[in-house]
């Protein structure tokens, strides 16, 4: 299997994945109090949205790199 094949699947996955869930989301640590060995630590939950525009654009290039023959 070519790079571009394989570049090409993965856009096409990635693309499909963006349109269906919309986006991801992860969680951040962040540190609020430290007084001695007593510490406070603060999880912050956040998302990013993939714009629908990005999903179309990642599946197009991929069908593009997939549909592209051998020299």
């Amino acid at each position: 299997m070519s790079f571009r094949r394989l570049i090409g699947i993965i856009l096409l996955v990635a693309g499909v994945l963006a349109l269906v869930y919309g986006g991801f989301s992860y969680t951040s640590n962040q540190h609020a109090l430290k007084l001695g060995p007593v510490s406070l630590a603060v999880q912050e939950r956040e998302r990013v949205n993939v714009p629908v525009w990005a999903g179309i654009g990642a599946i197009a290039a991929g069908a593009v790199l997939l549909s592209l023959r051998k020299r």
